[in-house]
């Protein structure tokens, strides 16, 4: 079955009771139990819903993988992956990556003595030199947020498999449509559902997503545990967004592509990040290990009053926070998702005050271009 109709056909598109072309939102904190000697599949919803059920099984076949979890965010899902760390464990993270994450690291895990140290990914031979006696996990971000570096996915499996580690990687830009880093080994996947796999700007969710049974076990106990659910009727917009995932992703990326490549020849642009250009560093190695390159591109203004004044301006684009929806939105990653980060290290990162990043709709691509222009 080819990955377009698997979308549709995973086997969980159909409520096995009623015949129902869209599984019920199963509104129920709790479940009768007919026999207390043998309990029931569900007994109360924050360890399992047929709702949640059904989209996690949804996500664990689109990724290629056995089990998957659905939280409430997708930062929720970020710290529930990193929540199986020990006291005393240390971190690999990509350099370049979203603020939130960026944040849970250095604000809230480091104080219960797990550490971290930030490495430009983009040379592997950084990941080797930041590894040590007590490092656990390498996290990657790829393409990464809002610089859209990519990462050689294959090549850093390599190195964490050569010291016992655990991969994690965040697939939110490109989706499980044009990425699937389980098949490339990765341990855990992880996306912020909010954004492409929703698509439609309506709905907080994330997910992680892996092949291990093991791992699958202490994700599972972190998510009963700590209960960062997703409710059933989030659950619910997330299956239905799933549906046209490929429709989305082929349309939004073709005008991602023709926006990056008209923005490059524009006199009042200086720098533009895509993958999908093949002048970008990363361009062969995506090209290596996913079937696209996503929807999100970002570009420097040769001002920061140009980049003010085209987001006071623009009229189709919404100047917003996130990303992936239906609708065009234009962010302002200093002030918006990487806000958290501190403005030298946002600097070194290329992160600055004239950077503006675009997550390209359903519109189309002519008018987007117009409405950039001023």
């Amino acid at each position: 079955m080819k990955y377009g109709t698997l979308l549709l056909h995973n086997g969980n598109e159909i409520d096995p009771h009623t015949g129902a072309l869209s599984i019920p939102i199963y509104q129920a904190s709790t479940f009768h139990q007919t026999d207390i000697e043998n309990p029931g599949s569900y007994d109360y919803s924050r360890s399992g819903n047929p709702t949640r059920d059904a989209l996690e099984k949804t996500l664990a076949v689109i990724e290629n993988g056995t089990h998957a979890y659905a939280f409430a965010s997708g930062m929720a899902a970020v710290s529930s992956a990193l929540a199986i760390l020990e006291q005393g464990d240390h971190v690999v993270v990509s350099a370049d990556i979203y603020g939130g994450t960026f944040r849970i690291l250095s604000r809230f895990f480091s104080k219960f003595g797990i550490t971290h140290t930030f490495v430009d990914m983009t040379r592997l031979e950084n990941v080797e030199v930041a590894i040590n006696q007590n490092t656990k996990v390498i996290f990657l971000e790829s393409p990464s947020n809002p610089m859209l570096r990519i990462t050689d996915v294959v090549g850093a499996v390599a190195i964490a498999k050569k010291h016992g580690l655990i991969t994690m990687i965040d697939n939110t830009f490109l989706s499980p449509y044009f990425q699937r880093p389980l098949d490339l080994g990765v341990d855990l996947v992880i996306h912020s559902a909010t954004k492409f796999l929703g698509g439609h700007s309506d709905v907080i969710g994330g997910a992680v997503i892996t092949k291990s049974e093991q791992l699958a076990a202490k994700i599972y106990f972190v998510q009963n545990g700590f209960g960062a659910i997703l409710g059933p009727q989030d659950c619910w917009l997330l299956m239905r967004g799933i549906k046209t995932l490929r429709a989305r992703m082929e349309i939004q990326q073709q005008s991602a592509l023709k926006i990056a490549q008209w923005l490059k020849g524009q006199s009042w642009v200086t720098d533009v990040y895509y993958p999908g250009l093949e002048d970008h560093p990363g361009h062969e190695i995506i090209k290596s290990q996913a079937s696209g390159f996503g929807a999100v591109l970002s570009f420097k203004t040769d001002t920061m009053e140009r980049a003010k004044t085209i987001m006071k301006q623009v009229k189709i684009w919404s100047v917003a926070v996130s990303l992936g929806g239906v609708e065009s939105i234009l962010s302002y990653p200093v002030k918006m998702s990487h806000a958290a980060i501190p403005k030298p290290e946002r600097e070194r990162l290329g992160i600055t005050e004239n950077l503006i990043r675009l997550s390209v709709g359903l519109e189309e691509p002519d008018d987007l271009m117009a409405d950039l222009e001023i």
